[in-house]
């Protein structure tokens, strides 16, 4: 059965009496607890300690949150310092806004901070945590969806995605108590959220078949996420600075694809590390095991 379009809530806020439940939130607990779960379970499954990941996450989740808020802040401005807006609505991170690259950025200093307390280098940790933080930014994306936001141009095709105009955490209701619809169109959340459930099974694959170590694997999901972010920004219609006339963020994926590549190529060939749990991680020349293809 094709749909004639996909349907977008009309409520992205519930009051619980004066506790106000906001599905963007939910959705963000939501990917931190699968990320720290999958991760968990790669992490031992590579010779690390239990609980290692649990204690990262208490450093790297503040970092993240704050990073990704400052991100999102420097990068639309607008609605926070240009005209009519208002500064104190940066500190608002319930109605949404966390820019992904200052999330990983500020809170790769949270994990590095924890790492290094533990005796555990970060570049193995991150090979860990790679396709869960690929899952939870897919869960994550739904947060977006219940918000009626980040959503591409106008059109028909059948996964065309309805948008009611947006008020307070609930579609405004026209005179017969029903939502006003502003139109359909493309759902880039959507697209994000299949790619990144896909470059998290690539990550997993390219990780099992080569064996990869000292953060390549999390290089590979930084160019992964890159490679779809970029054709996905492009579609995306929402307001935001640009740069020449094109989206701050298409240039960031660029860069930092970019980037992640060359760091790709320029660790090939090292064996990946032998975790020892209670231990440092040290990669041994003596390991018996072949490595990975360069």
């Amino acid at each position: 059965m094709i749909l004639a379009s996909i349907p977008s809530p009309t409520q992205g806020v519930w009051e619980l009496g004066p506790l106000p439940l906001r599905a963007y939130a939910l959705c963000i607990v939501a990917g931190i607890v699968a990320a720290v779960l999958i991760t968990e379970k790669r992490w031992v499954a590579r010779g690390g300690a239990p609980g290692d990941v649990l204690d990262i996450a208490v450093w790297a989740v503040p970092f993240g949150i704050i990073g990704g808020r400052l991100y999102h802040v420097i990068s639309s401005p607008r609605a926070y310092f240009g005209e009519g807006g208002d500064p104190l609505r940066a500190f608002a991170i319930w109605e949404g806004g966390l820019g992904i690259w200052g999330a990983i950025a500020l809170g790769g200093v949270g994990a590095w901070i924890a790492c290094r307390r533990r005796g555990i280098p970060l570049p193995a940790f991150a090979d860990a945590l790679a396709p869960g933080l690929l899952v939870a930014q897919a869960i994550g994306r739904l947060g977006n969806w219940f918000n009626n936001e980040l959503y591409g141009g106008a059109t028909d095709l059948p996964w065309a995605l309805k948008i009611y105009e947006w008020d307070g955490g609930r579609a405004v209701l026209d005179a017969d108590g029903q939502p006003v619809l502003l139109g359909t169109f493309h759902p880039t959340f959507l697209y994000e959220l299949l790619w990144n459930l896909a470059a998290a099974a690539f990550v997993v694959w390219a990780d099992r078949r080569f064996r990869l170590g000292h953060g390549r694997a999390f290089a590979l999901y930084v160019a992964s996420y890159c490679a779809g972010r970029l054709w996905i920004e492009l579609l995306r219609t929402d307001p935001a600075e640009t740069f020449f006339g094109v989206r701050i963020n298409v240039f960031t994926s660029v860069v930092v694809g970019v980037l992640a590549l060359a760091y790709f190529f320029w660790q090939r060939g090292r064996p990946r590390e032998v975790i020892t749990r209670g231990q440092d991680v040290a990669a041994r020349e003596d390991d018996p095991r072949p490595a990975e293809p360069g």
